[in-house]
């Protein structure tokens, strides 16, 4: 017997719903603080550890490298990171935040939780933790 395709069925599709709704989401919250979308992936990578190179940015933010290097000269414009020489390597630099770039977390990460809260109130506690354990089964090992 052969397996039809059922879109209401198909996880693919399921999940990029989900995802472009929550994106949009999150989206909407970031520009009330004229911060853009595109910039956030980096953000919240140097939130969590700084000193990095651009290449680990693009490697955990799932980026090309060439996209990773425009959005660093963008977040450095706006005064939120600085590029040092790496010591060990005279042809890379590393990424910190400068201090409006730390007190941004402060601003910018409650709207990723309401956006996310928002999007799982439709399960109930036990449901949500058990969404994000088994999407955390599913997440590649190399993030």
């Amino acid at each position: 017997m052969d397996e039809q395709f059922d879109r209401q069925k198909s996880f693919g599709w399921m999940i990029n719903v989900v995802a472009s709704q929550a994106a949009k989401n999150l989206e909407t919250e970031l520009a009330k603080h004229d911060f853009p979308r595109s910039l956030w992936p980096t953000m919240m990578c140097l939130w969590e550890k700084e000193g990095v190179t651009q290449r680990e940015i693009a490697q955990i933010a799932k980026v090309e490298n060439s996209t990773t290097t425009r959005i660093i000269d963008k977040l450095e414009i706006l005064g939120l990171v600085e590029r040092r020489d790496d010591p060990n390597s005279r042809r890379s630099y590393r990424i910190y935040l400068t201090e409006a770039g730390r007190d941004l977390k402060g601003t910018l990460q409650p709207l990723a939780l309401k956006v996310n809260k928002e999007i799982l109130d439709v399960l109930e506690p036990k449901e949500q933790d058990e969404m994000i354990r088994l999407l955390q089964k599913m997440m590649p090992t190399s993030i």
